[in-house]
């Protein structure tokens, strides 16, 4: 019969064991399969499009699962121009969507009214009635920078108590 010694059993606990919290782990789940809401507003949301066919394939990062329900998606992509007439459109499918939830603002229109700001219809923005989580510039942005939103935004939803730090002292 082999005896073990004390440090054995110790190097493998430290190479076989993971600790964490619940919380974390959960986390880090959420972060790896956002389910989006089929919505679009305008030419962003073809870019969207564009991102799940098979040349960019947004299954690498667990979110081809476009759901039609609210109450099926935790990420609201605002992809497009939102005017005035669908804000409490859009407003109320975020209000249906399950806890957590989170917003992407998608292209110029949906971060700052974009090329239409003067127009007496279109709001300046999701964030004046959302509370965006991240923003996606450009007219229309690519699906490479809607994949680099995504992962911003996983990083944000793994890590919350780094990014608040981020916030307090930047």
């Amino acid at each position: 019969m082999d005896v073990i010694k004390p440090n054995q059993v110790e190097e493998s606990i430290r190479n076989n064991v993971v600790l964490s919290t619940v919380e974390a782990a959960f986390n880090w789940c959420r972060s790896r399969s956002l389910w989006p809401l089929t919505f679009g507003l305008a030419c962003c949301a073809i870019e969207m499009m564009a991102a799940g066919d098979a040349r960019y394939d947004i299954a690498r990062f667990g979110s081809e699962v476009y759901k039609p329900s609210p109450r099926q998606c935790d990420l609201m992509i605002v992809a497009g121009t939102i005017t005035k007439k669908m804000q409490p459109l859009v407003a109320r499918l975020y209000e249906q969507m399950a806890e957590p939830k989170y917003v992407l603002a998608m292209g110029s229109c949906a971060i700052s009214g974009g090329p239409f700001t003067d127009s007496y219809n279109v709001v300046l923005g999701a964030d004046t009635f959302l509370p965006v989580d991240v923003y996606v510039p450009g007219c229309p942005p690519r699906p490479e920078a809607l994949f680099y939103g995504f992962l911003q935004l996983r990083q944000k939803i793994a890590n919350p108590k780094k990014i608040e730090r981020l916030k307090m002292h930047g």
